[in-house]
């Protein structure tokens, strides 16, 4: 096997985390025990390649939690305890299959040492010295089975994690906070029409951007989610300061597209930016958006007809929904908008990842948080 390939791995991820991301460094769990990993064998009623064994007596995983470290596959490595929790679940589904059905799925040598979480997906490496894949690593999908061909080993593996920490490989990490984050920016936009390009003229139609009625509307908690900590901070920031962040959002956003070049969106944003009151539906700038929405939908430009959208909302007054979203869509091809959108906000201190309990707690007039706030009432009843 390449145990030798397992440790020079660690050492080069040990050291970018501590370095980069302390954070995750500090999720890294201390080495297994000889004698708990010999437990585990006899329980799984295996014998684990020796590059598994070499990784888990560095570490025993890594404790769960958004800063725990997790290959770029979005997978959070596994502790002996997880791998049999996990490696067991699916065993028993495999079962439930019956034999023929299993083939391919899941089997008895399989041993799950990375996992998605949210869905019982992860990375496996096959543990029976009779089969050609003998610890190579592949990957579980719940609804495909499991599939091997990422990598001739799991120091290969590890060693692929390693190069992309240190930006040796296309999928590259960001560190917000002292965490470590995969992200999947892309590199550029496609290409964009020209900014002198004239308004629709009075017998054009553009679609419509399907905006609310009311730009006051509350703003669901989902739209939150992705944000994480930084969720949490809009939802409790002052309004003024998220109508701030808004307007700063709404212009990194449409220079970073291109849009801020058409002059109906320059003069609406200058006007965003000094409080001014919100631009009229029939106005320019919003017959300009429509414009975009509808040249970017014909040519498959998803990220500026979602643009053309969230610019509205923020040009409407839409402040929390716009500040929700834009960067969402930043995401999409600008490494480090988490750190644009915190410097937005005011830089204040991040607090720690909100949970149903928060959005629960949450006493907010501009977010709709009311199912959280049903579920804690009926899960902490009032004694009398």
């Amino acid at each position: 096997m390449t145990t030798h390939l397992v440790d020079a791995a660690w050492d080069r991820i040990e050291r970018r985390l501590l370095t980069h991301a302390p954070r995750t460094f500090a999720t890294l769990a201390p080495p297994a025990r000889e004698e708990d990993i010999r437990a585990t064998e006899r329980e799984l009623g295996l014998v684990f390649p020796p590059d598994l064994r070499a990784s888990l007596l560095r570490h025993d995983g890594t404790r769960r939690g958004p800063e725990a470290l997790r290959f770029d596959t979005g997978d959070r490595l596994l502790g002996l305890r997880d791998i049999v929790e996990s490696t067991t679940f699916l065993r028993a589904v495999a079962g439930d299959l019956g034999e023929d059905d299993a083939v391919g799925y899941w089997a008895h040598g399989y041993v799950q040492f990375g996992s998605y979480e949210v869905t019982s997906d992860g990375v496996a490496i096959d543990c029976d010295p009779h089969r050609e894949t003998y610890g190579t690593i592949g990957r579980f999908f719940d609804e495909t089975g499991t599939t091997f061909g990422d990598a001739d080993s799991l120091g290969a593996y590890l060693t692929r994690l390693a190069d992309g920490l240190e930006g040796r490989s296309p999928v590259g990490p960001v560190v917000f906070a002292g965490r470590l984050i995969w992200d999947g920016s892309c590199a550029r936009l496609p290409e964009w029409e020209h900014a002198h390009t004239p308004l629709p003229g009075p017998d054009a139609e553009p679609p419509p951007l399907d905006l609310p009625e009311d730009p006051s509307e509350r703003l669901k908690v989902g739209h939150l989610y992705g944000l994480g900590e930084l969720g949490a901070v809009i939802a409790t920031a002052p309004p003024e300061r998220v109508a701030e962040a808004a307007g700063k959002q709404a212009r990194r956003l449409a220079e970073e597209t291109g849009l801020a070049a058409y002059p109906e969106l320059a003069e609406a944003l200058e006007g965003l930016e000094a409080s001014a009151p919100a631009v009229p539906l029939e106005g320019p700038a919003l017959l300009r958006l429509r414009a975009v929405k509808a040249w970017a939908e014909s040519r498959g430009d998803r990220v500026r007809a979602v643009a053309a959208v969230e610019l509205a909302h923020a040009l409407r007054g839409s402040a929390y929904r716009a500040v929700a979203e834009i960067p969402t869509t930043r995401a999409l091809y600008v490494p480090l908008w988490r750190d644009d959108l915190h410097a937005d906000l005011g830089s204040p201190p991040l607090p720690p990842e909100p949970d149903d309990t928060f959005w629960a707690l949450l006493r907010n007039p501009a977010i709709d948080a009311d199912a959280y706030a049903d579920w804690y009432a009926e899960a902490h009843p009032v004694q009398d």
